[in-house]
């Protein structure tokens, strides 16, 4: 085995211009490839002499290979032993068409070259995109037509405010849109004018927010635990569900609001005057915002006790910052030690939302002063304690026992 280049070598070169697209992207640029120098190591003055047999052999399967596309430039090496021979200096490929064919790729080349040709005539905005992304684009070859399709609707039909589904074009449905969303996104933002892209939307998720289609509404879940506050003439238990500008503009008749993440928790919830209940929204609340209302409303958050519990918190007091925790306190935590759990990736920042006991607390379970990852779910509370601490709120109500305010994390 020797370490001189052998045409496997020289290929491997030309593949690696290949498997990063700058093979395809020459047919886009200005600033041409070729001809291109290739890496050419071969034998030293020492090997002349004394492996004089393997260099020529060297030199034979390098001719060899000359047939598949590349050049050799020769030198004329005098030697004290073997006197003047030529040996390869430099290894060319003189055009484009020359590497292809060393990599077998011309194929690729010719369907790239014709969604070259058709974007140049359809959207020639979008060839800066073929230039950067050329092996994706041989991938998309099959659709393409379709994709540019798209585009031109989009800038027919700026913003349009319909779904997916209403797009009327032919061999395009909303699973196609939303198979190629992330493809679509990079086309349109180079091919639609600014004022067509929302751009505080981005990703796959908000496809449809950032080009202006309707989205399937987010929808807010809720129980009246006042049978007095009914909003259906039944008799029944009232678990709604209601889209989120439906809820923003409801407005009903409670002076509580209390928001839990487990479902479990939600349906439970005993009865209260003048409340209601929400299926939670874990670290999105931005749905919540919209309801004006809220903001004169009492709001009582029952999270997990652990990091992430006070961090849904201080992000809902980003909306709402009369927001006050539930059952979230140092007290309920030590009360109920057997049911701790592990938290499986504790949050390492600092909060800024949260009121003095809170932040204690959250700092002591951040830095682990209680324990291993210390985690306390809301399901794991007792339903008793949950009880009495819903009597130190209810109007009238007997008042919840004082938490002791001297209570150690030992």
């Amino acid at each position: 085995m020797t370490p001189w280049t052998t045409p496997a070598d020289l290929r491997a070169q030309v593949q690696k211009l290949w498997d990063n697209g700058r093979l395809l992207a020459d047919l886009l640029r200005e600033d041409r490839l070729f001809p291109l120098r290739l890496t050419l190591k071969g034998p030293s003055s020492a090997d002349l002499s004394e492996r004089f047999d393997a260099v020529r052999t060297w030199i034979g399967k390098l001719q060899e290979g000359q047939r598949h596309g590349y050049r050799i430039a020769w030198r004329e090496v005098r030697h004290r032993i073997i006197g003047s021979n030529a040996l390869p200096e430099t290894v060319w490929i003189d055009t484009l068409e020359n590497a292809l064919g060393l990599i077998g790729k011309g194929r690729e080349a010719e369907r790239f070259q014709g969604l070259v040709t058709q974007t140049r005539q359809r959207q020639p905005p979008l060839l800066a995109w073929l230039g950067k992304r050329p092996l994706k684009a041989v991938e998309l070859a099959p659709d393409w037509s379709r994709l540019l399709d798209m585009v031109a609707w989009l800038q027919a039909h700026p913003r349009p405010a319909v779904y997916l589904r209403q797009v009327d074009l032919p061999g395009i449905h909303s699973k196609f849109i939303e198979a190629h969303r992330g493809v679509l996104s990079e086309l349109l933002d180079l091919a639609l004018t600014r004022d067509a892209i929302d751009c505080a939307a981005s990703g796959a998720g908000q496809f449809a927010q950032r080009y202006g289609f309707r989205d399937k509404p987010l929808r807010v879940r809720f129980r009246l635990l006042d049978p007095c506050r009914s909003l259906l003439p039944t008799a029944t238990d009232q678990d709604l569900t209601v889209t989120h500008d439906t809820f923003a503009q409801l407005d009903p008749n409670v002076a509580r609001v209390f928001i839990t993440e487990n479902e479990i928790n939600f349906l439970a919830f005993p009865q209260m005057s003048d409340s209601l209940v929400l299926f939670g929204a874990g670290y999105g609340f931005d749905m919540l915002a919209q309801a004006a209302w809220l903001q004169t409303r009492s709001i009582h958050y029952w999270g997990d006790i652990d990091t992430h519990g006070f961090a849904i918190l201080d992000q809902l007091r980003a909306h709402f910052g009369h927001a006050q925790s539930f059952l979230m306190d140092r007290a309920t935590l030590l009360a109920h030690r057997a049911q701790w759990g592990k938290e499986p990736q504790p949050l390492l920042r600092d909060l800024t939302r949260l009121g003095p006991q809170e932040r204690a607390l959250f700092a002591d379970l951040r830095d682990q002063r209680l324990g291993q990852k210390i985690r306390l779910e809301q399901e794991r509370i007792g339903f008793a304690w949950l009880e009495r601490a819903l009597d130190g709120i209810r109007p009238g109500g007997p008042q919840a026992p004082a938490l002791p305010t001297s209570v150690s994390g030992s």
